[in-house]
């Protein structure tokens, strides 16, 4: 069995790698050509767990009208989004080097939460599932947070880090799912294909 991952994440690449499923990477647009279907903006006064939903669901659902779009074998869509909530605001990807200093400056030393959608379409159906954890920082000085965003890694990160990388040196508690923090929850990814049809 196949599907397409509707996702350019390396580090969503690697876990689908990791549970043995087979895919295709299905990319959309982006920067000034971005698909407007996809658009990651939050609507106004729109809470996390409702916004993280809306985003994956709606890629899942794009991926599929992009394979009828391209004429390609249909086959079932996993798309997943992730985000952070920190004093009930949704804190999304940096804008820019400055943004990433100024999220890991609020998040340091204290708690705040990952929330990962997963998505599935096919055959006019679609699942979803939310995996959500609590990750604590450390307190972390001017100088690290300096020389971590030079490094780069925050920069297509929601909350401005990857667990996975160099951040790990940040987190002093986590509870929930790593993977999921990394951004495609492998339990309850594997959970959610199984309504499809995979067997691991």
């Amino acid at each position: 069995m196949r599907l397409y991952l509707a996702s350019r994440s390396p580090r969503r690449r690697e876990l689908l790698t990791q549970m043995g499923v087979a895919f295709d990477t299905l990319i959309f647009r982006g920067g000034l050509r971005s698909d407007s279907e996809t658009d990651e903006t939050p609507h106004a006064g729109e809470d996390p767990v409702t916004y993280v939903e809306r985003v994956t669901c709606a890629k899942a659902e794009y991926g599929i009208n992009l394979l009828l779009e391209r004429r390609l074998p249909l086959r079932p869509v996993l798309a997943a989004d992730t985000t952070l909530e920190f004093a009930g605001e949704i804190i999304g990807k940096p804008a820019d080097e400055a943004d990433a200093a100024a999220i890991l400056r609020r998040l340091s030393g204290q708690t705040h939460a990952v929330l990962t959608g997963v998505a599935v379409s096919h055959e006019g159906r679609i699942e979803y599932v939310l995996s959500t954890s609590e990750v604590s920082f450390r307190k972390i000085d001017d100088e690290e947070i300096r020389h971590y965003v030079r490094s780069g890694e925050p920069m297509d990160k929601a909350g401005a880090y990857g667990i996975q990388g160099r951040a790990g040196l940040f987190v002093e508690y986590l509870a929930g799912s790593y993977t999921g923090v990394m951004g495609l929850p492998v339990c309850e990814t594997g959970e959610l294909l199984k309504h499809f049809g995979w067997r691991f």
